[in-house]
Parts: C-alpha cells; structure tokens; sequence
C-alpha cells in the first residue's frame, strides 16, 4: 500500500449538503463543522484514536432535528471509507478494541467484509446528550456500515453515563477500524480472503 488511501465524497440532498475529505494513513488531523456540536466531538475521537485525517463540512436542516444531518454525514463518511479501502489489498481486515471511559466499558469487533452488518448493543440510559438526541448514535453506525462495507459489532460490557458510553463506543470504533485497515505486511498486498476477493460496498441513500 504505497499510493495514499484517500477518500472524497460530495454529497448533496434536499435536506443536506455533505463534503467529506479522509486519509486512511493519516495522523489525526480533524476539521469537522456538522452544526451538530455532539456529532464533531464524536468525530474528532474517530480521526484521534483512528488516525484519520478528516475533514467533514455539513450543512444541513437541523432546524427540523438532526436526524438528517446525523444520517448524511455517516453516509458520506461510509463511502468515502469505501473509496479509500479500494479493493483492501493487503489490509489486517479484522480489527477489535475494549475501550474504557470511567465507569463505561464498550466492545467493537469489525471486518472490512464488504458486507453491511451491525449489532447494536448499547444501553444508552438518557434520550439526550445535550441536545443531541441518543437514538442517533445507532443510525449513524448504520450509515456507515450499510456504506462501507463494513460488519460491525458494538456491545456494552458497562456502563451508567449516557456520555461516557456512547464516547467509548466512538473510541473503540476508531481504534478498532485502525487496527482493521492496517497493512499486514505478511500479506504483501494480497486480498485478505480465501475467496480471493472481498464484496464491493454499493452506496446506499
């Protein structure tokens, strides 16, 4: 994997306006502006723990609610990871961290299958953090799995703190996708799969 794995997504609806740049081999960098205050700080713990540069400028109805915003961003954040795995030569493929956050404690185990799934285990105890509306937290994560290609497992071992649980999750997401789209050098750029290839993620809206 010698060429930059990059990602760039222009996605634009009647309800939403998404510009999404990604570095996979990135250091962190994060500029992320979704009008959604919540939303960035989760974003910016994917490109920190993850190693992603990330850029994400939104503009959106959240006069209405966030829903859609929320929605299209991880979209956009979905295919623009697909773009930049390409044909996932060469990747670990499989990624998992535990990560902690005081009292919370939350699994996520992944493979860049190309295969859109998710379980969704989180017990989020309050419907809002801030103004941001708990239940969004799965429908982003579906966003991006039904966009990338990902199978995506994301379970609470612990947890009382609506905030620490959901920053936990976006944690170990992070650490867990670094770890997955990683090069094996041991592969030496060969298809991880012993079908030979892997399931090309299709855009979904």
């Amino acid at each position: 994997m010698t060429s930059p794995r990059l990602g760039q997504v222009h996605r634009v609806t009647n309800e939403t306006n998404v510009n999404v740049n990604l570095s996979l081999d990135g250091c962190g960098t994060c500029k992320v502006s979704t009008g959604i205050a919540f939303l960035d700080h989760m974003l910016n713990q994917i490109a920190s723990h993850g190693l992603l540069d990330l850029e994400i400028k939104a503009t959106g109805d959240i006069h209405i609610d966030d829903h859609h915003t929320n929605e299209d961003v991880g979209i956009a954040f979905g295919q623009a990871l697909a773009e930049a795995l390409g044909d996932r030569c060469g990747i670990n493929r499989f990624g998992h961290f535990v990560a902690p956050l005081d009292e919370a404690l939350v699994q996520v185990v992944l493979d860049c299958s190309g295969r859109p799934h998710l379980n969704f285990e989180l017990q989020i105890p309050t419907q809002r953090i801030g103004t941001y509306e708990t239940e969004l937290v799965k429908e982003f994560f579906v966003a991006v799995v039904n966009n990338s290609g990902l199978t995506l497992h994301i379970r609470q071992l612990n947890g009382s703190n609506s905030h620490h649980i959901v920053e936990a999750s976006f944690k170990a997401f992070s650490r867990a996708l670094r770890m997955a789209t990683e090069s094996d050098p041991r592969r030496k750029g060969a298809v991880p799969s012993s079908k030979g290839i892997l399931e090309q993620a299709g855009p979904k809206t």
